[in-house]
């Protein structure tokens, strides 16, 4: 069987901590004219299509993207951090224009009163993310569109997110919602702090290749909750169950929270899954609310891991 191939940036740790440059280090590709504030460069564009180059720095900015086709991307991957800072209380990128592409770029220490300081806020148009890191935060990335919207995230990386004792709700490393598509693949997961590490609300999805390792969790309750159903594709992750889960009685569960979108045919195939030495209990792997017919094939289980079970 095909391990899960992660492909990580480098940790936090070896990022040289620059103060905030102070010479356009926002420069729109296309046009060679920078900006001092990341704001300023988004709306220099408009309704436009246009790539903004970061330079590596630590920025306590944020920017609401409301109209064109933006890339953000870090002229050094790891290099470019935006910490702490919230624009409409939501989160350092909030964007609602019509696509959004984020590269190479870390978020972290995002919080916010509602506790949904998020690295990315998404309300509209499709959007990939890719090589970028979420840290220390409420919620990596959250959000969605009620329309076709299309997520996609490749090789990144969410630590240290999460949490269910700050609101009322709960907060995810990821949490989206949307009647088109989440694709995740090449990512990794760890050292939640609370809540799912990925939550969705959508019709269509894939997840693939990633690793979920909740060794290093706490107050963690699913690796995947599809909680309004759901089909597609999930293959080749690797799952490590740590001890100190609030929920620990499923891997991934179906449509805990209704039946909005049929699961008929939910593959789950070719994954490898673990406990915690001395875990002590029996978690199911797949836990299906809905009662679709899923397709849950071939899965390398820890001993104590029940393949399947129907609630």
């Amino acid at each position: 069987m095909r391990r899960a191939f992660i492909a990580l940036l480098p940790l936090l740790a070896t990022a040289p901590l620059h103060a905030e440059p102070t010479v356009a280090p926002f420069t729109v590709q296309e046009t060679g004219q920078g900006f001092a504030n990341l704001d300023d460069a988004v709306q220099s564009i408009r309704m436009g299509t246009a790539t903004i180059v970061i330079a590596p720095g630590v920025y306590h900015q944020c920017t609401v993207q409301a109209g064109g086709n933006i890339t953000f991307k870090a002229a050094e991957p790891g290099k470019v951090i935006f910490d702490g800072e919230t624009c409409e209380g939501k989160a350092a990128f909030v964007l609602r224009g019509l696509s959004s592409v984020v590269d190479g770029i870390v978020f972290r220490n995002m919080r916010v009163s509602d506790g949904n300081g998020a690295g990315i806020r998404t309300e509209m148009g499709n959007l990939t993310v890719r090589n970028s890191m979420f840290l220390d935060s409420q919620e990596g990335i959250l959000g969605g569109q009620p329309a076709s919207q299309q997520i996609v995230i490749d090789r990144s990386t969410f630590s240290g997110l999460g949490q269910c004792d700050e609101t009322v709700d709960c907060s995810h490393s990821i949490y989206l919602a949307n009647k088109g598509s989440v694709t995740i693949t090449r990512s990794r997961f760890e050292r939640g702090t609370g809540g799912h590490y990925v939550k969705l609300r959508v019709p269509n999805l894939t997840i693939t290749d990633n690793s979920f390792d909740d060794s290093q969790g706490r107050k963690t309750n699913y690796m995947i909750d599809l909680s309004e159903g759901g089909t597609g594709l999930i293959a080749r992750n690797t799952f490590a169950d740590g001890p100190n889960k609030e929920n620990w009685t499923g891997f991934i569960v179906v449509a805990a929270e209704g039946r909005t979108y049929s699961s008929a045919g939910l593959k789950v195939v070719d994954n490898v899954a673990t406990l915690a030495p001395n875990f002590g209990k029996s978690p199911a792997f797949v836990a299906n609310v809905g009662r679709d017919r899923l397709d849950v094939g071939e899965n390398q289980l820890a001993q104590g891991i029940r393949k399947y079970e129907e609630r």
